[in-house]
């Protein structure tokens, strides 16, 4: 079993409850940690061997381009996409993480993980 991290991968994107945030937009941080067997590509060294992390980029960067009010519904789709693109993929966590957060106060970020 291997270990894919996907990290610190930023977007500006429009998620949020308020709608000021579907207008104005946040930064959002986001970490991707992927378990699956990498033995074959650790073996072969070819791309078609493994699980490709370009291809992850881009769908994680779609879903983040679709609105949701909340960061659960957000990592919940990337995770669901992560699965139906990746068999062999064994567990995922996704961690989506708004950075300053209007809430009133000097928060720096506020993040929610969803593993499966």
């Amino acid at each position: 079993m291997g270990q894919i991290d996907l990290e610190r991968l930023e977007f500006y994107a429009y998620h949020g409850h308020f709608p000021v945030e579907k207008v104005v937009g946040n930064k959002f941080i986001l970490n991707v940690s992927i378990q699956t067997d990498c033995s074959k590509a650790g073996q072969s060294d070819q791309l078609e061997d493994a699980l490709n992390y370009q291809e992850a980029y881009e769908l994680i960067k779609e879903e983040m381009a679709i609105k949701s009010d909340l960061l659960e519904h957000v990592a919940t789709r990337i995770i669901d996409r992560l699965y139906a693109s990746f068999p062999s993929i064994q567990h995922a966590s996704v961690k989506v993480s708004k950075m300053n957060p209007p809430m009133g106060g000097q928060i720096e970020k506020v993040s929610v993980t969803v593993s499966r």
